[in-house]
């Protein structure tokens, strides 16, 4: 249970504070496009079973490999448009999320 509410807190209440760091006076529009980045899940429905509680989704479903983890990363560093920018940390900040999830389980 535990784990659950720190895993949804960070999904849904941290990245309200990263949007207001980001931008304090566009903070709600900035935690709406964060939150929507939890789209990257949608890589779940092709595993068989789509969810598994025992199964570490960092390396394993496509969108959570290390490759696109890598694609998040230096997007966040080198691309200077801000939302595209936000998008890339908001992606990176849920393969972080999940990886803490990763390592509650084993």
């Amino acid at each position: 249970m535990l784990q659950s509410l720190v895993h949804y807190s960070m999904h849904f209440l941290v990245i309200g504070a990263i949007a207001w760091f980001y931008d304090r006076e566009n903070w709600i529009k900035y935690w709406a496009i964060l939150a929507a980045t939890m789209i990257v899940d949608i890589d779940h429905l092709l595993a068989t079973p789509i969810f598994d509680p025992n199964r570490c989704g960092i390396g394993f479903h496509p969108l959570h490999s290390e490759i696109a983890i890598a694609a998040y990363f230096f997007g966040m560093l080198f691309i200077k448009h801000r939302i595209i920018r936000l998008i890339c940390i908001g992606l990176l900040f849920h393969m972080i999320t999940d990886l803490i999830d990763c390592l509650w389980t084993s």
